[in-house]
């Protein structure tokens, strides 16, 4: 049975909570609460980034098999760079620290930021 919710906008900021907590929940179960913490605050700074930087809404998607939890967060634009860096803030440093994997890529579809976390024994 696939329980890995279907991927989703976020146009608004209520709608951006609701993601949070859905992502939490979802994660809860797979790596465990304390993980989940981190994967709702790495999402937070996905969603973020994707206001001040992106273009369009943020569709997120999250999938998982028996290794890791991913979470995938894209938007119309390219990625914003500022003096040679990806991010002007701390987002993706937070995402660097809390992730065990890390992407941000560019095409001509847009900017897609995920994030892996591992699934330990027992979650």
């Amino acid at each position: 049975m696939d329980l890995t919710p279907r991927p989703f906008t976020v146009t608004t900021r209520q709608e951006a909570a609701a993601a949070r907590r859905k992502i939490r929940d979802f994660a809860a179960a797979i790596v465990g609460p304390e993980t989940a913490e981190d994967v709702k605050l790495m999402l937070s700074e996905g969603i973020a980034n994707v206001v001040s930087h992106g273009r369009g809404d943020p569709v997120v998607t999250i999938t998982c098999n028996e290794k890791a939890l991913r979470v995938e967060v894209h938007d119309e634009g390219p990625a914003l760079q500022i003096a040679r860096r990806v991010d002007h803030g701390q987002g993706l440093n937070i995402i660097n620290e809390l992730a065990d994997r890390w992407t941000l890529n560019t095409d001509d579809t847009g900017t897609c930021l995920s994030f892996e976390v591992d699934r330990k024994a027992g979650a």
